[in-house]
């Protein structure tokens, strides 16, 4: 079963390791095959990591791209160590993400990381 992808005008799309820009009208994407496929709005930046959850999930991210666990597993572990040390109320999202990351699950382990932005931009609306 294919992938259905409708992208908006100028909109980008990480299949693998290439962009995909669309053009000036909207577009619809079928994508059969199994490579790491991300809408622009699900990318993250070294420069738009400005928080720990958010560079968790850029660690994950990078995993997935590039379906490349151990090269991101030392400083993964570094940036999970830090937010449980900070925020131990973190450690369930956390599990979550390093169980799918153990089970090979990459793309549920993004949606997990996003779960722990959304926790910790709570958590931090909260403490004001």
């Amino acid at each position: 079963m294919s992938l259905k992808v409708e992208l908006k005008p100028g909109e980008r799309l990480i299949i693998g390791n290439c962009v995909v820009t669309n053009s000036d009208q909207r577009t619809r994407l079928f994508i059969d095959g199994r490579a790491p496929i991300l809408r622009e709005k699900d990318i993250l930046t070294v420069k738009t990591a400005n928080s720990p959850a958010k560079r968790i999930y850029l660690a994950v991210q990078l995993m997935y791209i590039y379906d490349d666990v151990e090269r991101m597993r030392k400083d993964y572990f570094i940036l999970v160590n830090e937010i449980v040390t900070a925020a131990p109320s973190t450690t369930p999202i956390v599990d979550e993400i390093n169980n799918e990351i153990l089970t090979g699950s990459l793309y549920k382990a993004l949606k997990a990381a996003k779960k722990l932005i959304q926790y910790e931009q709570d958590l931090l609306a909260n403490a004001k």
